[in-house]
């Protein structure tokens, strides 16, 4: 039984040809059945999003030996069309948090990055044993937003999702990881469960249920790199770069909401 940290992977598109705007966070099909391999290689067992929170809830819940989760942000149609294969014929569970209106459908609003899943596709993973979360409705960076804008695209992902699927969504995304603590609490009061970062490091019950981190997986992650990924292994050395730019972009992030709130103060 594990009672240790746990690597959580974000993906994002699947696709042979992927366009500009989403080829670095994309993954080959190819690449994505080998890391696939590598995670049934290995003995890990791959579990939905709720069900590790659900486990971390309960002091003594079990976990398998080697828990990992496989989640994937946005909605791209490659999710359906090149993973849905592979996890079925691994019997791996997964998550999908789905940005409603970047989604094929009346929902649509246009702001999809490429080929979007439509809502039959939705429907298929899910019966696939996919879990399905929400990712906001447009995708903005939600700790930028006045409380009314950030309730609407919690409240909008959240019902559009319990409309197509008959259920509510446990699980939630932060769009691009950011989040903060009024952003975490009106998660918890849309009725999520449970939420999901990046940060780059395994995830820990320490974290709290609103803050579970991530580790990225791109165009760049070669074999050996996934190997390293999933075992935990110089995660800090991998990701210097993304942790620089993160921090640098934080103090940027920061003077933008200053401003704002000072223009706020003056309407």
């Amino acid at each position: 039984m594990s009672t240790g940290p746990v690597p959580i992977l974000m993906y994002h598109s699947v696709a042979r040809l992927p366009n500009e705007a989403t080829h670095d966070l994309s993954v080959s099909p190819d690449a994505f059945a080998r890391q696939m391999e590598v995670l049934g290689e290995r003995g890990f067992t791959p579990l939905t999003t709720a069900q590790l929170a659900a486990a971390w809830r309960s002091p003594g819940a079990p976990l398998p030996d080697r828990p990992v989760l496989i989640t994937f942000d946005d909605g791209y149609e490659g999710v359906h069309r090149h993973a849905l294969p592979v996890l079925a014929e691994h019997g791996f569970a997964s998550t999908l948090f789905v940005s409603t209106g970047w989604l094929r459908g009346e929902h649509d609003t246009g702001g999809g990055l490429d080929l979007m899943l439509d809502w039959d596709q939705v429907r298929e993973l899910a019966a696939a044993g996919t879990e399905i979360g929400g990712h906001s409705h447009t995708h903005p960076e939600l700790d930028q937003l006045r409380d009314e804008e950030l309730w609407s695209e919690l409240c909008r992902c959240r019902d559009i999702v319990a409309d197509e699927l008959g259920t509510r969504p446990a699980s939630f995304a932060y769009p691009y990881g950011y989040s903060s603590r009024r952003v975490r609490a009106r998660v918890r009061e849309a009725g999520f469960a449970q939420s999901l970062a990046v940060g780059n490091s395994l995830a820990c019950r320490a974290q709290g249920p609103y803050a579970l981190r991530r580790v990225t997986v791109r165009r760049s992650t070669g074999a050996e790199e996934f190997e390293r990924l999933v075992e935990g292994r110089a995660l800090a050395r991998t990701f210097a770069v993304d942790h620089a730019l993160t921090k640098g972009y934080a103090l940027v992030r920061r003077a933008r909401q200053v401003r704002r709130k000072a223009i706020r103060s003056r309407v």
